[in-house]
């Protein structure tokens, strides 16, 4: 079987560990903002550099017009945000391509510690974001 190459998929592979660990420890019930913490813990232990609640800037022209904060950033390269919802939804989505939008990162990880864990990968390269 051959094994796909995609865009950071080494690192989205240690992102998905450290999920599947956090979800596996804590299940599922408690506030975003305890899975946020406990996702920086275990993805430390994998050697990755991240930031959390990481400050975005949006703007329309070239005039500044909201604030977003990302969860986590990883390495620069990865932005996860964390849900703790019944299930993912498009609006759900639509947040993480905008801050891929609204960022040089150009992949983003959907991750749910709902009921039943759910992840979803979106790509936006620059040749897609001022689209």
């Amino acid at each position: 079987m051959e094994k796909i190459n995609y865009l950071h998929s080494e690192l989205s592979s240690k992102i998905l560990k450290a999920f599947f660990n956090v979800y596996n420890t804590l299940g599922f019930g408690f506030l975003e903002k305890v899975y946020e913490n406990s996702m920086m813990i275990e993805l430390r232990k994998f050697g990755l550099q991240c930031r959390q609640q990481q400050h975005i800037d949006v703007y329309y022209d070239e005039d500044k017009v909201g604030d977003y904060y990302a969860d986590i950033i990883i390495e620069d390269k990865i932005i996860i945000e964390l849900k703790a919802a019944k299930t993912l939804s498009s609006e759900h989505e639509a947040q993480l391509v905008n801050y891929l939008r609204a960022t040089d990162v150009e992949v983003g990880l959907l991750l749910n510690f709902g009921k039943t864990p759910q992840h979803k990968r979106r790509v936006l390269t620059e040749e897609y974001k001022n689209r």
